[in-house]
């Protein structure tokens, strides 16, 4: 075990899935005691699970991001069981089978309703606010914490049919920078992590299948076309965004506030 983020106190949203699951492991192997929040209470008691065979501190609970009294009750709960907050990490998101079958993806602009245009805007965004506001009202009473957030390239690159995707990871990048100029003098860090689509998720074998059909080429010519335009051509891995947010979470990070850490192979700068 390692002591990188030993007495810290985490919770992580969406943290049965795939991203989720990869950072909480990574935080509790560096000693944080972390908390699993998410929808599903059998994905979080697996995760749980696996982190306590490795000695880790953990505990779950069902909550939906999207109910502005279940994400606040629940962190009042936690900091009322664990005495504070150190580390929140939000890694929610629209499924990849949910994406496919609405054609969130893969239809063009002008093709795609208003209602799928501003869902993943509106999931996106009302997800990580409620989570993050709740998360600061808990540090700026200690004067300090770390507010983490995922994003893939597209917040940045322009990307063909990626409809209202693009867009609402935009604005989590930018309510990340906005957190951290509002609250970064009271010891609040606020800190995007930015990778590229993982092949090694569940959501993005059904993402790259639509984008793939939306181009007329094979899922593995999709792929090869977004790995060959990175430095290193390939995709990031889980490994890789687990281990930048515990730098990003830990006293190693402390001069990171207001910006992203690209993860992305050099695709975007």
């Amino acid at each position: 075990m390692g002591t990188l983020l030993q007495n810290k106190n985490a919770v992580i949203y969406g943290a049965g899935g795939a991203v989720g699951s990869a950072v909480a492991r990574a935080f509790a192997r560096e000693g944080a005691k972390v908390f699993l929040a998410g929808r599903t209470l059998e994905k979080l008691d697996g995760v749980a699970k696996e982190i306590r065979s490795a000695g880790g501190a953990v505990e779950t609970a069902q909550v939906d991001t999207l109910v502005e009294e279940a994400v606040d009750m629940h962190m009042s709960a936690m900091v009322s069981k664990a005495g504070g907050l150190d580390i929140s990490f939000n890694a929610t998101g629209i499924a990849g089978a949910f994406v496919a079958e609405k054609g969130l993806q893969g239809t063009p602009l002008v093709q795609m309703s208003l209602e799928n245009f501003l869902l993943p805007i509106v999931t996106y965004t009302r997800s990580n606010f409620l989570t993050a506001r709740a998360a600061a009202r808990v540090m700026v009473k200690k004067g300090s914490g770390v507010i983490l957030m995922h994003t893939p390239e597209p917040a940045r690159l322009g990307v063909p049919t990626i409809g209202g995707m693009g867009p609402a990871w935009a604005a989590m990048e930018s309510l990340s920078r906005n957190l951290s100029a509002e609250y970064g003098s009271q010891g609040i860090r606020a800190i995007c992590l930015r990778s590229t689509g993982m092949p090694e998720t569940p959501t993005i074998d059904f993402v790259f299948d639509v984008q793939a059909k939306a181009m007329g080429v094979t899922r593995e010519q999709f792929q090869s076309f977004m790995e060959g335009m990175t430095h290193r051509r390939r995709s990031t891995k889980l490994e890789e965004v687990a281990n930048a947010a515990v730098f990003a979470a830990s006293d190693l990070g402390s001069g990171l506030t207001g910006t992203v850490l690209n993860l992305t192979g050099g695709i975007v700068d």
